[in-house]
C-alpha cells in the first residue's frame, strides 16, 4: 500500500506582487540597519534621509498601482483599495514624522539609526494589519506595530518620563493586545475559522450556543479595538504616553497608528462581524459618546499642551467611532476621510511643538506660546490654521471631516449621538481657541523663544499646516477617493 503525497503548491514571485509596497520598506529597514553599523555619528543624517525616501518611495508604488490589487498568502493578505488608501496615507504622514525628528533628536543626543528603523518596521506592521484577511495576520500587523511602538515611547532612557510612559504603555498595551486575542479566539472558537470572510459566513447563520460564543467574543473585540484607539474609557495609557515620549515619537504614534487603527476595526467589524452590526453598532456608539465627553471635559483643564492634545485626541476618536458605528459605504468612508484628515491634523499640532523646543527647552506648555504673533507672525498664522482646523472651523479640513461624520450618523438614524457629538464640539473649540488667544493677545512671560531656523524643518510646517487650508478648500476629491474605496 502506497501513501499518498502531497505536494507543496510551487510559488512564484508574480504571486507576491500585491506585497511589493511592504516588501520595499522592509529592505529598507534591513538595509538602513546595516548601513548605519558603517556610519559615523556626523553622517547619521544620511540613515535619516534614506528612511524618508524609502517611505516616499513606497507610496509612489502605492499611487502609481505596482503590483496591482489581489489576494496571496492563500488569502491571509489582501490589497484593495481601502487598503491602499490607507497605506499611502500611512507612508505620508510616517515620512513627515520622520522629518520632523532629526533635529530634535540630535540636539538632545538621541538619534540613533534604530529609530527610524524601528518606525520603519512599525510602518510595515501597520501596512500588514489594514490589509489582514485573516485574524492571525491582524494580531501579526498589530503586535509588530505595537512592539516597536513601546520601543519608541521609551528611547530617551535617561529620562524618568519617557521610562515611565514606555513602562504604562507597555503594560496596558498588553493587556489589549490580550484582550483582542481572546475575543479573536473564541469568535475562532464559535465560527471555526480564522478567516474574515468565512467568520463573516458563518456570523450570518450561526445559533444556539455557538452564537452566544461569538457574541462575547465581539465584546472582547470591540474592548481591545477601543484600547488601539484610546477611546474612553480606555484611554489610560494615551495621555502619559503622548506626554513623556520625546515629541517626534509622538507625531509618529499619534497620527499615523490611527489610520492602522481604523484599518483593523474595518477589516474585523465590516469584513468579518458584519451581520452582527446590530450588536456591535450600539457599543461603538457608547464609546463614541463616552470618548467625545470624557476627553472634551478633561481636556479643558489641561496646561500643558501635549496633553492637552492627547485628552482632545480621545475626542476625535468618538468622532471616528460615529462614522464606523453608522456602517456602511457612506459611514466608513466618512470615518476613512475623518481619521485621514485627523492624522494630518495631528501631525501639524505636535510639529509646532518641535518648532518652538530646544535643549532643555520643550515648548509642550500653552503659556510657551504666548506672544508668538508678535515673534513670529508666519508661525502663529500656522500655528493658528491647525488649531483652527481641529476645533473644526470653516473652511479648514477639520469643518468638512466633522460634518461627514455628522451626516453619517444622521443617516443611520443615531440623532442623538450626533446632537452630543455638536454639544462636544462646541466645548472643544474653546481649549483650541485658548491657544491661539494666548499667541495673538497675551505678552510673552520670561525669556523669549524664535522658531527653529532650519530650512527644512519651517518647510516641513508650513507644507503640514497648510495642507489643512488647501484640503478644506478642495476636500470633495478626497471624500470622493474614500467612498470609491467602499464602493460595492
Amino acid at each position: 500500500m502506497t501513501v499518498a503525497t502531497m505536494t507543496p503548491p510551487v510559488r512564484t514571485l508574480v504571486e507576491f506582487a500585491p506585497l511589493i509596497p511592504e516588501l520595499a520598506v522592509v529592505f529598507g529597514a534591513f538595509g538602513l540597519l546595516m548601513l548605519d553599523l558603517f556610519l559615523p555619528e556626523r553622517r547619521r543624517i544620511v540613515t535619516h534621509a534614506l528612511a524618508i525616501v524609502t517611505l516616499l518611495a513606497a507610496a509612489a508604488l502605492i499611487a502609481f498601482g505596482v503590483g496591482g490589487q489581489g489576494t496571496v498568502m492563500e488569502g491571509l493578505f489582501e490589497r484593495d483599495t481601502v487598503s491602499d488608501v490607507l497605506k499611502f496615507t500611512i507612508l505620508v504622514v510616517s515620512a513627515m514624522a520622520v522629518a520632523y525628528s532629526w533635529s530634535y533628536l540630535r540636539e538632545r543626543n538621541l538619534y540613533r539609526g534604530e529609530i527610524v528603523v524601528l518606525m520603519l518596521f512599525a510602518v510595515v506592521g501597520m501596512m500588514l494589519l489594514v490589509s489582514a484577511g485573516n485574524l492571525t495576520m491582524v494580531y501579526l500587523g498589530l503586535e509588530l506595530l505595537a512592539l516597536c511602538s513601546y520601543a519608541l515611547v521609551a528611547i530617551d532612557r535617561d529620562s524618568p518620563l519617557a521610562s515611565e510612559a514606555g513602562m504604562k504603555y507597555f503594560v496596558l498595551g498588553s493587556l489589549a493586545s490580550g484582550l483582542l486575542l481572546y475575543g479573536m479566539s473564541l469568535v475562532y472558537g464559535a465560527t471555526g475559522t480564522l478567516y474574515l470572510e468565512g467568520i463573516r459566513e458563518a456570523a450570518a447563520t450561526i445559533a444556539g450556543e455557538d452564537r452566544v460564543l461569538l457574541l462575547t467574543g465581539l465584546v472582547f473585540v470591540v474592548v481591545g479595538v477601543a484600547f488601539k484607539f484610546g477611546a474612553a474609557p480606555f484611554h489610560m495609557w494615551l495621555p502619559d504616553t503622548y506626554h513623556g515620549a520625546p515629541t517626534p515619537v509622538t507625531i509618529f504614534i499619534g497620527a499615523a497608528p490611527k489610520l492602522a487603527a481604523f484599518g483593523m476595526a474595518f477589516r474585523l467589524f465590516e469584513g468579518g462581524l458584519g451581520p452582527l452590526q446590530e450588536y456591535w453598532q450600539p457599543l461603538l456608539g457608547a464609546l463614541a459618546a463616552l470618548s467625545l465627553v470624557i476627553g472634551n471635559v478633561v481636556a479643558l483643564a489641561q496646561t500643558n499642551l501635549k496633553r492637552m492634545l492627547a485628552y482632545s485626541t480621545i475626542s476625535h476618536v468618538g468622532f471616528l467611532f460615529l462614522g464606523v458605528a453608522a456602517g456602511g459605504q457612506d459611514g466608513f468612508a466618512a470615518a476613512m476621510f475623518y481619521t485621514i484628515s485627523y492624522a494630518i491634523m495631528s501631525a501639524a499640532a505636535f510639529g509646532a511643538i518641535v518648532m518652538l523646543s530646544r535643549k532643555g527647552f520643550e515648548a509642550d506648555r500653552i503659556e510657551d506660546f504666548r506672544g508668538l504673533n508678535s515673534r513670529s507672525p508666519w508661525m502663529a498664522l500656522l500655528v493658528m490654521i491647525t488649531m483652527a482646523s481641529l476645533a473644526g472651523v470653516p473652511p479648514f479640513l477639520g469643518f468638512w471631516a466633522k460634518l461627514a461624520v455628522l451626516r453619517a450618523a444622521v443617516g443611520a438614524d443615531m440623532l442623538w449621538l450626533a446632537i452630543v457629538a455638536i454639544v462636544c464640539a462646541v466645548i472643544g473649540a474653546y481649549y483650541y481657541l485658548r491657544v491661539i488667544k494666548v499667541m495673538y493677545f497675551d505678552e510673552p512671560e520670561g525669556a523669549v523663544v524664535q522658531p527653529r531656523e532650519g530650512v527644512m524643518l519651517r518647510t516641513m510646517f508650513s507644507f503640514n499646516a497648510l495642507a489643512l487650508l488647501a484640503l478644506g478648500l478642495f476636500w470633495s476629491p478626497v471624500m470622493t477617493w474614500c467612498l470609491q474605496a467602499f464602493a460595492v
